[in-house]
């Protein structure tokens, strides 16, 4: 059993006798081992919170310091390499692991893929509508480093696709952002947890609580974006 299957186990209830007496020489009252966990199902929605993996490569020239972007030797290619657990619903606590693309020797698309994905996880995170220009929400969308994304959390919407291997996983379909019907909903999680507003459960979707607009919220801080008449989604984000 590996560490993650073990966590899995103890967060189920299991227990273990692995420090009775003779625990390491009799192991007929060991516990069965776990067999590998069902994937999440396609089209689960979940508040989810990032995590990076500093890999230690930097390049001050794009803005990559703080060693949390991560290099590939053999491809070139450079990442975050990044974790997002689910915080609500029926899979709370369960991982995804995914790599946000910022550069490949093959061209810019999987760079432009990663700047639409961090665009998203900003507004969503941030609570601010893809159409709104303003110059609060153009600033909201700034970060310092990457280490403003370390923490964030945001709506998402988890699908299924065959890694390079050819077996099936789990990724980030869709960051959900504040122009989506559901967002409100499992945005609402957040912001009771942060700061109790909004009221208890059922209420009216809290109301975000807006920033300084001297400079760029901190990771996870809410924002109230300017009313906008603007419906749907832009085609990046479809």
């Amino acid at each position: 059993m590996n560490h993650d299957n073990y966590s899995q186990a103890q967060s189920h209830g299991q227990s273990s006798n692995y420090g009775a007496p003779g625990a390491w020489c009799d192991f007929n009252d060991a516990d069965a081992q776990q067999g590998e966990f069902n994937l999440i199902p396609k089209g689960t929605q979940a508040l989810v919170r990032m995590a990076i993996k500093p890999g230690g490569y930097d390049d001050a020239s794009k803005g990559w310091t703080g060693g949390y972007a991560t290099a590939s030797d053999e491809t070139g290619a450079v990442f975050l390499s990044c974790e997002f657990v689910l915080l609500t619903g029926p899979f709370a606590k369960r991982k995804i692991w995914s790599n946000v693309g910022l550069h490949s020797n093959k061209g810019p698309t999987w760079a432009q893929m990663g700047r639409s994905f961090i665009k998203a996880v900003l507004n969503s995170s941030r609570n601010i509508h893809p159409d709104d220009n303003s110059p609060e929400a153009q600033r909201a969308r700034q970060i310092r480093s990457f280490g403003d994304l370390d923490g964030a959390e945001f709506a998402a919407r988890i699908g299924i696709e065959k890694d390079g291997q050819g077996e099936y996983r789990n990724i980030i379909r869709l960051v959900m952002e504040p122009d989506h019907k559901e967002y409100a909903e499992l945005m609402q999680a957040k912001l009771q947890r942060d700061g109790g507003m909004g009221g208890g459960s059922g209420g009216a979707p809290a109301t975000a609580v807006p920033t300084a607009a001297a400079q760029a919220p901190q990771p996870g801080a809410s924002y109230t974006p300017r009313p906008s008449n603007a419906q749907g989604r832009p085609a990046w984000a479809q």
